[in-house]
């Protein structure tokens, strides 16, 4: 009966919500049509995105701060993937590249969905941090370099950042410099908004892009060689499903899964971010099926991918939002804009939406997030690599490059685990590491040993194998045994065998207790045949209740 008031909170539309889907309409639009222009889309891709992340978040969501919508790193990823593909296919095709873009995002979408429905929504550190923080931090230099080369018209053909730069300062005969102008006073607007406290329920992104229509009605920018964004066909299409082939799905099928580590990662940071400072409650599979079904739906529709972006939750929950419902008041505000300003926007300076990209992937370019990990000495090389790596392979590589680091580091810190000898602290029923309790004392005829990391197939036989030096060094001998697997929550075929025959080995001619099992991993080691210790040996019981049993002579079941 406790929740249903905070549910009832969530249907009450109230003046909060009111302000902030106001404010961060006007924030959206003009990055929804930015970022399809980073995938190198047509700028109804982003709108699009925009209205169905909205909608299903706003239905499935859990986070009533989150605001899902095309996002800058899922953009410039799909750039990467989309780009190549086409390059290897069919010289650029721009059709052949729509349909590809249009399956990616449906992939993306189902592979979410099946996360969901597996309620892998705990795995939402699967980056680590360190990896995550550098990769964003060059996307943020890649993008604002592309966006610049966008504002003064001119497209070097490099992936990697130095080339790309240096192609870049080599037509600079070529920069438009009234374009740089009018991009540089559209900055100047978007930072002064954003750092006047009374104006930060002011849509600035908004705001620029009508002075910026302005600017072309009253000086006629255009004739001067500044690009206008364009007609923007927005039209609702039938949902269809791409025409590709087997092989081309494969493919789409394997980019689809950087993008969905890379938005589950961006989105479920910041869910989870706000949701500690306000201390709400969120549901990280509902909200892989939240924004799954965004994706699906943006895709059926030719939209872009979309996820839950920081700079758009942050502005929604500076703007005041209680609920959800703040998104579905942005949705109709867009909605409205759309219906009524679409030929004007039209009208728009490239440079004007060239600032407003950078002024939202800027607050990524602060070097104070990396000052912990060279202040912990720990982590360094990773987050330093990861910023080269996006910057030297481009966007998709150094992607890739960074997951894999993650990876590299998450098994290496499993199979680097020892294992530890445990005494008793005191007269207390805390068992604790002799190396680390100098005042803990080992029991008379009891070896105690508990690895600090989960047994898996990459570090049981090591640790297995320390256990064993350890029994045979212990002086004087021992016969009793006890081994503290409270750190494996389950076991794979690997340390089932690696265990077992551990336990055959030294089991022969000493007594073995197997305690701290989970019941997953209680119920396997019950059913291997034949038994890798008697059932009596084999317990959830904790090291204290386990000792105590064994002291009596009695079995520990």
């Amino acid at each position: 009966m406790a929740s249903l008031p905070a549910r009832k909170q969530n249907i009450n539309i109230s003046w909060p919500d009111l302000i902030a889907g106001l404010s961060i309409a006007g924030l959206l639009l003009p990055e929804a049509v930015a970022y399809s222009s980073i995938a190198n889309l047509p700028p109804q891709t982003g709108v699009i995105a925009l209205f169905a992340g909205l909608l299903c978040y706003g239905l499935f969501g859990s986070s009533r701060f989150a605001i899902v919508s095309a996002t800058s790193s899922s953009a410039a990823v799909m750039a990467a993937a989309i780009t190549a593909m086409t390059a290897a296919m069919a010289n650029g095709d721009p059709q052949l590249r729509m349909t590809l873009a249009i399956g990616l995002v449906m992939v993306t979408g189902l592979f979410f969905l099946l996360a969901g429905l597996l309620r892998l929504g705990g795995i939402t550190a699967f980056i680590a941090k360190p990896v995550l923080r550098g990769f964003a931090f060059g996307l943020a230099l890649v993008i604002i370099v592309k966006q610049f080369a966008s504002m003064v018209n001119v497209h070097p053909v490099h992936n990697d950042m130095l080339r790309y730069v240096g192609a870049l300062l080599e037509q600079s005969e070529h920069w438009n410099w009234i374009a740089v102008a009018v991009g540089a006073l559209a900055l100047a607007l978007l930072f002064l908004f954003s750092r006047i406290s009374y104006c930060r329920y002011l849509p600035g992104g908004l705001i620029v892009i009508v002075l910026g229509v302005a600017a072309e009605k009253w000086l006629n920018l255009s004739q001067h060689g500044v690009q206008l964004v364009g007609t923007i066909p927005l039209q609702l299409v039938m949902p269809s499903l791409p025409l590709l082939s087997y092989s081309d799905w494969m493919n789409l099928g394997e980019l689809a899964i950087a993008m969905v580590m890379i938005l589950y990662a961006e989105s479920y940071g910041s869910i989870r971010s706000f949701a500690m400072k306000h201390g709400d409650t969120v549901d990280p599979d509902r909200d892989l099926l939240a924004i799954g079904a965004a994706n699906l739906l943006s895709g059926m529709f030719h939209g872009m991918p979309v996820g839950a972006g920081y700079s758009a939750t942050s502005a929604n929950e500076a703007a005041g939002a209680t609920s959800r419902l703040a998104g579905w008041v942005a949705a109709l505000v867009v909605l409205l804009i759309v219906l009524t300003l679409l030929p004007f926007i039209a009208l728009t300076p490239q440079p004007v939406l060239a600032a407003v990209v950078i002024h939202a992937v800027s607050h990524t370019l602060n070097p104070a997030i990396f000052r912990p990990y060279f202040t912990w000495r720990r982590d360094r090389l990773l987050v330093v690599t990861a910023v080269i790596a996006v910057l030297a392979l481009g966007v998709l590589n150094g992607l890739l490059v960074a997951i894999g680091m993650s990876l590299l580091l998450m098994l290496r810190q499993l199979s680097a685990s020892s294992i530890m000898i445990l005494g008793r602290l005191g007269d207390s029923h805390d068992f604790v590491n002799l190396k680390t309790h100098p005042t803990a004392k080992a029991l008379p005829g009891i070896l105690i040993l508990r690895p600090n990391e989960p047994l898996f197939f990459a570090n049981a036989e090591r640790i297995l194998s320390q256990a064993r030096q350890e029994i045979n060094a212990a002086v004087p001998p021992v016969q009793n045994i006890i081994i503290s697997l409270e750190e494996s929550p389950d076991l794979d075929s690997s340390s089932i065998e690696a265990l077992t025959d551990f336990c055959h080995a030294i089991g022969s001619n000493k007594r073995i207790v197997l305690t701290r099992l989970k019941d997953p991993v209680l119920e396997i080691l019950q059913k291997v045949d034949p038994p890798i210790l008697p059932q009596e040996s084999l317990s959830g019981l904790s090291v204290d209740e386990a000792v105590r049993v064994m002291l009596r002579g009695q079995s520990v079941c």
